[in-house]
């Protein structure tokens, strides 16, 4: 059974003890699993008053984040590897003090647009500062999940092809691949294709539609990515991620390019994904139900 959470973005900008307070209690509310929520700086997070708040509405948490240029674990640069790592592993104490279990986004690279491609040296380095990041994970059975974006977020991992010969190379059962479908609609050519094809190496996924408003208002085929997550086996956590000017502020904004509202009601919009993935996940379930019934005789 699949954990379905929310990203904390749907509510509030920031983790101040009141946006902290307010966007657990509506996750909650709304019947949600578990909040996502941001720690692009893990020392804004305070673990026990999060805690606190997670226990009294008795949902979980898992965290994301991206590396800056300045502590870019792929720059081949060993003293921004050495601030990277610094900053993963401030990230893992957090989620353990917050009793979380996944670590996902942006942990293999800078969370922006590069000008140049990626190295094998940069690559090589990542690797090397990712399996260390691992095994201090592991401590605190946490799992890094490795997020595949476009191709203006990074120029490391675009394609969940990437994300699987990255985790290979890491060699570490704790790091996994993570799946976004805003991204995949942008970089494969086969997103259905591309979910199968990574099999047990998924490890946390991203609904949403291709302008990260309400689902299904897109142009995604959400029906056929819940399919291929069904017929994969997959019974990891499912996120809903989306983004408005309403509430995203910089630097976000202008990472992602934010530039319009693209919903009001936070409350409707959480609400109506959570259904609609329920919806869906059902569907897909019948469906491969009656794939492996519907040739059999009397």
């Amino acid at each position: 059974m699949n954990k379905l959470g929310v990203h904390a973005l749907v509510w509030e900008a920031g983790w101040s003890h009141d946006e902290c307070a307010r966007a657990i209690a509506k996750s909650a509310e709304v019947g949600y699993d578990f909040i996502e929520a941001p720690a692009l700086d893990p020392s804004l997070i305070d673990p026990d008053f999060t805690r606190r708040q997670l226990e009294k509405s008795g949902i979980g948490i898992n965290f994301s984040l991206g590396l800056d240029f300045d502590t870019d674990i792929s720059s081949g640069d060993k003293e921004k590897g050495k601030r990277g790592k610094a900053r993963l592993e401030q990230a893992i104490a957090v989620c353990r003090d917050c009793g979380g279990e996944y670590i996902g986004g942006i942990l293999h690279s800078a969370f922006g647009k590069y000008t140049v491609p990626t190295t094998a040296a940069g690559v090589a380095q990542s690797v090397e500062i990712l399996q260390q990041v691992a095994e201090t994970a592991a401590k605190s059975n946490i799992t890094l999940v490795l997020e595949v974006v476009n191709r203006y977020e990074t120029n490391v991992l675009n394609t969940a092809a990437q994300g699987v010969e990255m985790c290979k190379r890491i060699g570490k059962p704790n790091v996994k691949v993570h799946l976004d479908v805003y991204h995949m609609n942008i970089e494969e050519s086969d997103i259905s294709g591309a979910i199968l094809d990574t099999g047990d190496y998924l490890g946390y996924f991203h609904t949403g539609d291709s302008h990260r408003g309400y689902m299904g208002s897109g142009t995604i085929d959400l029906a056929g990515v819940f399919r291929a997550l069904v017929k994969s086996g997959y019974t990891g956590p499912i996120t809903f991620e989306s983004f408005s000017s309403r509430v995203v502020g910089q630097p976000l904004e202008g990472i992602l390019g934010i530039w319009r509202n693209l919903w009001e009601d936070g409350h409707d919009l959480a609400a109506h994904a959570l259904m609609y993935t329920k919806a869906q996940l059902k569907s897909a379930q019948e469906a491969e139900r009656q794939a492996k019934e519907r040739s059999r005789l009397p």
